[in-house]
């Protein structure tokens, strides 16, 4: 008997139609059907459009049905950009820069990164996956369906290993699908203060070897930034890791202009991210090579910095993808609804802009975007059923979650309406 099921009535269906990354005004199209319905077998679209001619071509009392008359029907969303597997929480710091601490400036006096590091290492692999859970059916409940996780809260062999087992682990006994990307430099540890690339090599002669070989992690990402891992230290680890096998990203151009997004394009990763001081010639470069640029207005807002020049990138026909960069300094939050609201309020995105960004580009940065990212025929089955009856009222309803229901692989896994809301 195959697994069947029918969402008929949706006042949209908003397919985000494609199977690559849209580019430039591109990202303006989401194909939208009214009145539009969709059908899944065994967790694959199988067909999509209006309800009437769907109904026409199957049997409805083969079906599991709902009717999502009022409401909009969208790709599950895609937050291609995540730290969530960490132990310790950083509220203190928050409280620091309220008090006009700079991000650099607590970092330099043993918090950041270093931070969590402690609280990482010290956290058993039991506790971070009943953490991670919690954090997984919080991202649920706003509409994720694949996320990306990094690692980077050890720094030494053990404890990134162990988050990586951790994410494979939650991976395994959890709805949403984990992307895994091992962020090892993510800061230098303090055994290598001062000594940057002994501390990259390290990395290519210890830890990426058995990464590669027990299957722990898809990209390889770094954090390029001045008084991080510079230019040279960066190209060494991250050419080393595509030789290896493994996709590449990179936090690139935060908060000085290092030519983190040049770098990106000329060792061809699949994305660069935050870049709120990416040059323009490192935007062109980016947008040649196809580099997806992954934008984290939530972390801009908590660290009150400027936000990425999202306009002048789709103009130069780059393409732009939205992501949360939860984690627990310097942006705790898995709100994806609210990463919408900032782009198109502080960012001039359009709002369609906004949704292509975190659902096929987003699929594009994690390189799934011929599997998930648009609910096109033979893609998973990834739903996203908003209790409104339009994508509008995605950024409108500021910092709630306006998603209702949540299918992954045409499985109901989330229901706001039920007691139970989880259902997997």
């Amino acid at each position: 008997m195959k697994n069947k099921l029918l969402i008929k009535n949706a006042s949209e269906v908003v397919t985000c139609s494609g199977f690559e990354a849209k580019k430039g005004q591109n990202m303006n199209e989401l194909n939208i059907i009214e009145d539009g319905a969709v059908v899944v077998e065994d967790g694959i679209i199988k067909l999509v459009g209006k309800t009437q001619e769907v109904l026409r071509n199957i049997d409805e009392k083969e079906y599991e049905v709902i009717d999502a008359k009022g409401k909009a029907i969208l790709p599950g969303f895609i937050d291609s950009h995540t730290h969530f597997v960490f132990g310790g929480y950083r509220a203190d710091e928050y409280y620091l820069r309220l008090k006009g601490a700079t991000y650099m400036e607590i970092m330099q006096k043993g918090g950041g990164i270093i931070n969590s590091v402690r609280g990482t290492r010290q956290a058993s692999k039991e506790e971070l996956v009943e953490l991670g859970l919690k954090r997984l059916n919080s991202m649920l409940s706003f509409g994720v369906t694949t996320v990306e996780g990094k690692s980077g809260y050890g720094l030494d062999f053990d404890t990134e290993v162990k988050q990586l087992e951790v994410y494979e682990e939650l991976n395994k006994i959890h709805p949403v699908d984990i992307v895994k990307t091992y962020l090892g430099a993510h800061s230098v540890p303090t055994e290598y203060k001062g000594r940057g690339m002994d501390y990259i090599e390290y990395i290519i002669k210890e830890v990426l070897p058995y990464i590669k070989e027990k299957n722990l992690a898809e990209f390889v990402d770094v954090f390029c930034e001045k008084n991080v891992f510079s230019i040279e230290e960066s190209r060494r680890l991250l050419l080393a890791a595509k030789q290896m096998g493994f996709k590449l990203k990179m936090h690139a151009d935060e908060i000085v202009s290092l030519g983190g997004a040049e770098l990106a394009a000329e060792v061809g990763a699949t994305s660069a991210d935050h870049l709120l001081q990416a040059s323009d010639e490192g935007i062109k470069s980016m947008a040649e090579k196809g580099v997806i640029a992954t934008l984290l207005p939530a972390t801009a807002f908590s660290l009150r910095e400027h936000y990425a020049r999202a306009r002048h990138m789709i103009d130069s026909g780059a393409s732009v993808a939205l992501a949360s960069d939860f984690n627990p300094g310097s942006c705790f939050t898995e709100n994806l609804a609210f990463v919408v609201a900032l782009s198109t309020l502080y960012m001039n995105m359009t709002l369609e802009e906004a949704i292509t960004a975190i659902t096929i580009n987003a699929a594009a940065a994690i390189g799934r975007e011929k599997e998930i990212g648009s609910l096109d025929q033979g893609k998973q089955a990834d739903i996203v059923i908003l209790e409104h009856p339009s994508y509008k009222f995605i950024p409108y309803h500021i910092g709630i979650s306006s998603v209702e229901k949540v299918i992954k692989r045409g499985k109901l896994v989330f229901d706001k309406e039920r007691d139970d809301r989880y259902a997997y």
